[in-house]
């Protein structure tokens, strides 16, 4: 089956975005300099992406494609990192829960044979991976703030009683774990009956037989949910003890 995506129809698709454009202009909703500038460099930096991973699967370099991977999970620690306002070290813990969770995710893969170690499929499902971890963790962050300025009171008085840093701040950790991991598991429940994802439909997309893209699209639901639990805990259980100070009192 071959695409008929060629440049004149990318042309043509491109009018799509006026609908986004004219909704923020009528409904003045100040988006419209977003729009302009997120298409702009959406395009710029896929076409980027595009040239430089055709170099990287020509050359099928290991270390290389482990460099590519690195930068891959780099940029998702800074734009999680952005979610963690007001939280020391939102970078570095970042960065080590979504290296955590993206190695022992991609582990698991090559191990069981489910994707081989060439840069066509290491770099794609890094980005996959790296990009959910990112999102969840970046709600995460979301949710400690929000928690820790709404049950500050509660926090103290736990404090005052003799509680360690740890209980008195336990059921906020744990909620922002779920807040994080919510969305991919509500993508688990509807994947499918009310959503086609990106895989599936691309394999679809090129003549792959809709059970074989299945079977990918559940290896996807799989490590998604790995790598989101994965990178909640993680940044969670690091990102807590940075709203307290060294004497162990809360900032």
């Amino acid at each position: 089956m071959n695409l008929a995506v060629n440049n004149a129809s990318l042309f043509w698709a491109a009018f799509l975005v006026l609908i986004a454009l004219g909704i923020s202009l009528w409904q003045k909703l100040g988006l419209d300099r977003d729009i302009v500038v997120g298409v702009i460099r959406a395009i710029v930096q896929l076409f980027l992406v595009g040239y430089l991973l055709k170099y990287i699967f020509r050359i099928n370099n290991v270390a290389l494609t482990f460099a590519m991977i690195l930068f891959i999970i780099f940029n998702a620690a800074w734009n999680a990192k952005k979610r963690g306002a007001g939280i020391p070290h939102a970078l570095s813990i970042s960065f080590l829960a979504i290296l955590t969770s993206t190695s022992i995710t991609l582990g698991v893969l090559v191990w069981s044979g489910a994707i081989r170690f060439i840069p066509s499929q290491m770099i794609p499902i890094s980005g996959m991976i790296a990009s959910n971890s990112m999102v969840a963790i970046g709600l995460a962050y979301r949710g400690l703030n929000q928690q820790f300025h709404d049950q500050r009171q509660g926090v103290l008085e736990r404090l005052a009683l003799g509680a360690g840093i740890r209980d008195a701040s336990i059921a906020i950790v744990r909620e922002a774990i779920r807040t994080g991991m919510a969305p991919t598991i509500d993508s688990a429940k509807t994947v499918g009956l009310v959503s086609l994802p990106g895989m599936m439909s691309g394999l679809i997309f090129a003549g792959v037989d809709p059970v074989r893209a299945i079977k990918y699209q559940i290896m996807v639901t799989f490590m998604l949910l790995s790598a989101t639990s994965l990178g909640s805990i993680i940044a969670c259980y690091l990102a807590y003890r940075q709203f307290y100070n060294q004497q162990l009192q809360l900032k």
